[in-house]
């Protein structure tokens, strides 16, 4: 099959089915994105409406295998105080590890968030690392850098400064993230987000060419109705303005070989339809740039 084929037979296919058929189209393992060197994942925050133990399952359907959780959002049901953090009891780490090793999920990130004391980093890098996570997505206060880089080396992982929108990050802007990653150690680098930088409006792929592969920890894939609105919705992925496919483009061009996450916020009724549009976009921009 070439490329035009692949293209126009997957969008027709992705426009029209329901899910069952739709979640058929999706090959096992995600093979273009696979041959590039990208992990396709998600964010819990996508999957809000319902505890993590409940989100890995929703994943795990639409064939996803690695999953980012969100240390605000729960646990699980029964477990209504408990957070998908690092205060977590051990029973509910060790059934968390259980239940992720028999879905065939794993925990490359996490998105957490620090209070400013080593005491509580530690024992945050600690956790994640015990549930074999490498990468903290996160908006620390700037003054706490220079504590949690020597702590990030120490346990061998890196620290991924995310960007919310103008004026509700510290980070919102790839200067601001440059200035603080390069006084430092690799350790430290940037969870590109290109959905909030359109948002701020900024162009998502003069961004990435910004902040370049050298401090490109992790990559957060969303698509927004409207460039520089600061509360716009978002869209399914390839269908807003965040010109994900010269985004997707642009990564492979710099050599990036790592998470691509789909940080889709919109709770939307089809949720689990949207989100395999949202991965069959993935494979199919992957495919074009195989």
């Amino acid at each position: 099959m070439n490329r035009r084929t692949f293209l126009s037979k997957t969008s027709a296919i992705v426009a029209a089915a329901p899910f069952a058929a739709l979640a058929e189209q999706i090959q096992p393992g995600h093979p273009h994105s696979t041959k590039l060197g990208w992990k396709i994942s998600v964010q819990h925050w996508s999957y809000r409406r319902v505890p993590l133990f409940e989100g890995l399952e929703m994943a795990a359907k639409v064939g996803l295998r690695c999953f980012e959780p969100r240390s605000m959002l729960k646990l699980d049901a029964k477990r209504p105080n408990v957070n998908a953090d690092e205060n977590m009891p051990e029973d509910a780490r060790k059934e968390l590890k259980s239940r992720a090793d028999d879905l065939g999920i794993s925990f490359p990130s996490t998105f957490a968030d620090f209070n400013g004391q080593p005491e509580q980093a530690k024992k945050m890098l600690e956790f994640w690392k015990s549930l074999g996570t490498s990468v903290v997505v996160t908006e620390p206060q700037t003054r706490w850098l220079d504590m949690l880089e020597p702590l990030f080396a120490e346990y061998d992982m890196t620290l991924a400064l995310h960007n919310h929108q103008r004026g509700k990050s510290d980070y919102w802007h790839p200067d601001i993230v440059l200035d603080h990653a390069k006084k430092r150690g690799k350790q430290i680098g940037a969870c590109c987000d290109v959905g909030q930088w359109t948002r701020s409006d900024l162009k998502p792929v003069e961004c990435l060419r910004k902040i370049g592969l050298d401090r490109m920890i992790s990559f957060h894939l969303k698509d927004v109705l409207t460039m520089g609105d600061l509360d716009c919705r978002n869209t399914v992925i390839g269908e807003g303005a965040a010109d994900c496919a010269n985004c997707l483009k642009e990564i492979h061009s710099l050599g990036y070989k790592a998470l691509v996450t789909i940080d889709f916020e919109h709770d939307t009724p089809q949720l689990q339809e949207d989100m395999v549009k949202n991965i069959a976009f993935i494979e199919e921009q992957a495919h074009l740039l195989a």
